[in-house]
């Protein structure tokens, strides 16, 4: 099938034919129509399947651009997937320049956005707490919304926004259409649904295999002291022409890009707390190869879209299966062959085997490779090389200089030829620091929590959710990970990974607002005191 089957408009054809689309993806054979059809509509559909196009083709046909009012709203999960769909629809838009979309989210001034929103913006696309911001604001109308998208809606509600998005919703005028793309279909999902949708069709895509066939998965046990040489080591031996680095927070990143450029590799990094313009030239030095290591954390890499990278390295497994899932598809696209490499040490071995059952599939230790092992791969490849330019011929002038230079001094051509290669790989082999693995370390266990103080509560008209959402929204860290929130009148205890608590530290701490509010997190033994309780429900109150 072709896009132009679906009899959509001309200028949409011609901007999919520039973005380089030959033909629509399953999820958008199925959903396109029904969508264009004006019916509410729950796809279920893995990332990466195009869904984005599935209801911005049909809702950029539906917009009046002589209305300059928001007519489509999109609410995405993070920062980064809203402006990676804002760009996309701006692209299947390119030829419609009366239309404009507008990426509204937290970290951005909101003075910035209510400019924007006031010369007339048709589609909004947004994280559901900066859009709730702006309608306690006022500075947003939903009269004129005629159709509202909830893109991974799960990972929305995992992030405790169920309730803005159902305000959001009850909102917006009844006659509306309402879209939702999910990957999985939690009970949540279709309490959701059965409210707020008429008759909704319900579209499944799902991938028989979570992981592809073509991408070899293995394992090194590693002391996380270590993890930085053997990463190089790899990326020595394995020589991948482009490779990504997942690391699970903000610090790791800024740290690893220091340490590798201070090694001489081109790599560069994106997450969360850089600037859209600066993620940008990252990207794309890494599209045209100026740098070819490019080291991202989840929340970040959502925008990551290159059909070759080689190879995928987890410098810190993931919290998440799912987003295992998500980090090893980025190689092994369009038929290519890939490898995905993950670091683990001590009781990271029993998520390994998570993993392992998530995915249906088997993840194989390998030793890790020596100063030896590294040697013998250069030597390897460079004697390969030298076998090939030995093929290709043409060597008559380098002979000429060769023989010029050895009559000339007294020393033969096999002395000449050690001494370039021992310019080219170093000296002799040195001496090799012990990479050995590490036992269990119980101040690094997950299930080690953390009590943190923050200074909003009940009488601040915020609800738990709330709190989760802000935590999850900033931070990064999935909000399952989150443990119990006590609210009081004035101030609120939440509970976080031992792992996680720096991290969420200086993302709250970072001019975050909720419902308004400028909050300050702290540990709590450092603020009100105590330890945290156990057994607590999240969102007692008690």
């Amino acid at each position: 099938m072709r896009f132009d089957e679906f009899n959509i408009d001309d200028r949409i054809l011609r901007a999919v034919e520039d973005m380089g689309f030959e033909e629509p993806t399953p999820i958008q054979i199925q959903s396109i129509p029904v969508v264009c059809n004006g019916d509410d509509m729950v796809g279920q559909a893995q990332t990466g399947t195009g869904k984005t196009a599935s209801y911005a083709i049909p809702m950029l046909m539906k917009v009046n651009p002589q209305i300059k009012k928001p007519q489509a709203i999109v609410l995405c999960p993070t920062r980064e997937l809203a402006v990676q769909v804002a760009d996309e629809i701006r692209k299947l838009a390119k030829y419609m320049s009366d239309i404009k979309v507008l990426p509204v989210y937290g970290g951005q001034e909101i003075v910035r956005q209510i400019k924007s929103l006031k010369t007339g913006v048709q589609i909004i696309v947004g994280t559901p707490g900066r859009v709730m911001d702006h309608m306690r604001r006022k500075t947003v109308k939903f009269d004129s919304i005629s159709t509202v998208v909830l893109d991974e809606a799960d990972e929305m509600l995992d992030m405790g926004f169920r309730d803005d998005i159902e305000t959001i919703l009850t909102d917006t005028p009844d006659d509306r259409q309402t879209v939702m793309f999910s990957a999985t279909m939690p009970k949540e999902i279709m309490e959701i649904a059965g409210k707020y949708q008429k008759n909704a069709k319900v579209i499944k895509v799902v991938r028989k295999e979570l992981t592809v066939e073509n991408i070899q998965q293995y394992y090194y046990e590693v002391r996380p002291k270590n993890k930085t040489e053997v990463l190089c080591r790899l990326i020595d031996i394995y020589n991948p022409r482009l490779s990504v680095v997942f690391c699970n927070t903000k610090r790791q990143v800024d740290e690893l890009i220091s340490e590798l450029k201070g090694r001489g590799y081109f790599a560069d990094g994106i997450h969360g707390d850089m600037k859209q313009q600066q993620r940008d030239r990252v990207m794309d030095d890494f599209r045209s190869g100026k740098i070819d290591i490019l080291i991202a954390t989840d929340v970040a890499a959502r925008g990551i879209d290159v059909s070759d990278v080689d190879m995928v390295f987890n410098y810190d497994l993931p919290q998440d299966e799912e987003y295992y899932v998500h980090r090893i598809g980025r190689t092994g696209r369009a038929g290519r062959d890939g490898m995905a490499l993950s670091f683990i040490s001590g009781r990271e071995v029993y998520k390994l085997k998570e993993i392992e059952r998530y995915c249906k599939t088997k993840i194989l230790a390998k030793p890790v490779p020596s100063l030896d092992d590294v040697k013998s791969t250069k030597l390897d490849n460079i004697f390969e090389k030298v076998r090939n330019t030995i093929n290709e011929g043409g060597l008559s002038d380098m002979l000429n200089l060769v023989e010029e230079h050895v009559n000339e001094e007294d020393y033969t051509s096999m002395d000449m030829a050690a001494a370039l290669l021992k310019m080219i790989i170093g000296d002799t082999l040195e001496k090799e620091d012990e990479v050995e693995d590490i036992h269990f370390d119980m101040e690094n266990d997950d299930r080690h929590m953390v009590r943190l103080f923050i200074n909003v509560g009940k009488k601040d008209k915020i609800k738990p959710s709330n709190i989760l959402g802000a935590i999850a929204g900033e931070s990064g860290m999935p909000g399952k990970l989150v443990g119990s929130i006590d609210m009081m009148d004035n101030y609120t205890f939440v509970d976080v990974p031992a792992i996680h608590a720096e991290r969420v530290l200086r993302a709250m701490n970072d001019n975050v607002q909720i419902k308004g509010r400028k909050v300050s997190v702290e540990k709590a033994n450092s603020a009100k005191g105590g330890k945290a309780k156990k057994g607590r429900k999240r969102g007692s109150g008690k």
